[in-house]
């Protein structure tokens, strides 16, 4: 995570704290108050180095001898942001949860909101995280230019990014993606530009994966379906193919089946003389045609009227012929 790089000059906010305090809080306190103070600048200070268990037992006892609720306030305020940096996202939301009981009217809390959204993303309260965020991103507005400035603008971008986040773990790719590009396109100053950037190509990449993924599960499905009907279909070729081989067996290894057998070629005898017999037919009808060509071919020289008398009685003698052999 990020650590904030923080500057503060102690003694200009010791002396300022203290002027308050003098006018603020009975004399006897002024001392506990300056002791106060002095923790929470040192809890800062391990904060912005990293080191932020170590700055949340400091700042617990700066909350402890704090004078004031705005002191106090404070200290929570930097304690929750130190939990969130050791990754204690619930004990930062409960410390947060104490900040505004304790100073209800503390400047931190519109600040506190954004750190709330970010808690809230972390716990996976991803529809509550987006609602805060949103509060927070809608509180800024343009300036005379019709522009936010630099720093609100990163504020906002923050925000936007945070909900982008959210989004994108809730599975809603679209919405998240107009998100980052809103951040890429308006606010190229922010600090989460680049990671905005990089969001997006991991969209269009989880995209492809999605339509890929569709893809792949379409073709399986579709071989399985053949698989399927190739598998029916064997299944039902085998069953007939064993009936009939159970058939088959049955009809040879019974009385039923040689008598079948003996039938069945006795039959073809009958068709074989059939045939010999038709064969015999045809060879004699072309010998009584070539017959009466020649009959034809001899009486061609007789007068028309012996012409057609022979001819009705070579008809008559091939109908006669034909009906014989039938």
């Amino acid at each position: 995570m990020k650590r904030l790089n923080l500057k503060i000059n102690r003694p200009f906010l010791l002396g300022l704290i203290l002027t308050i305090a003098l006018f603020t809080i009975p004399l006897g306190t002024v001392f506990s108050q300056e002791a106060a103070l002095i923790r929470l600048q040192t809890g800062i200070e391990l904060y912005s180095q990293g080191r932020w268990r170590d700055a949340v037992l400091v700042l617990r006892r700066a909350q402890a001898e704090a004078a004031s609720d705005e002191l106090r306030g404070e200290a929570l305020f930097w304690i929750s942001l130190a939990q969130i940096s050791a990754g204690e996202h619930g004990e930062a939301l409960r410390t947060m949860d104490t900040l505004m009981e304790t100073d209800p009217v503390s400047y931190r809390l519109e600040e506190l909101s954004y750190h709330r959204g970010r808690t809230l993303f972390h716990l996976q309260n991803y529809d509550e995280a987006i609602l805060v965020l949103a509060g927070y991103a809608n509180s800024f507005y343009p300036g005379p230019s019709g522009y936010l400035d630099r720093e609100d603008g990163s504020r906002k971008a923050a925000a936007l990014y945070w909900i982008g986040e959210s989004l994108f773990a809730m599975g809603q790719i679209d919405r998240a993606q107009d998100i980052f590009m809103q951040i890429t396109g308006e606010y190229p100053f922010s600090s989460k530009y680049e990671a905005s950037v990089f969001r997006l190509a991991m969209i269009e990449q989880k995209k492809i994966e999605v339509e890929l993924l569709a893809l792949l599960r379409w073709s399986h499905e579709e071989a399985l379906r053949n698989m399927e009907e190739f598998q029916r279909r064997e299944s039902f070729y085998d069953q007939a193919l064993s009936a009939y081989q159970r058939r088959i067996a049955e009809l040879l290894g019974s009385g039923e089946g040689q008598d079948r057998l003996l039938e069945l070629e006795n039959e073809n005898v009958l068709y074989r003389a059939r045939l010999a017999a038709a064969e015999d037919r045809i060879r004699s009808l072309e010998s009584t045609l070539r017959e009466t060509n020649e009959t034809l071919d001899s009486i061609r020289g007789y007068s028309q009227s012996e012409r057609l008398e022979s001819m009705r009685s070579s008809a008559e003698e091939l109908e006669r012929t034909i009906r014989g052999i039938q």
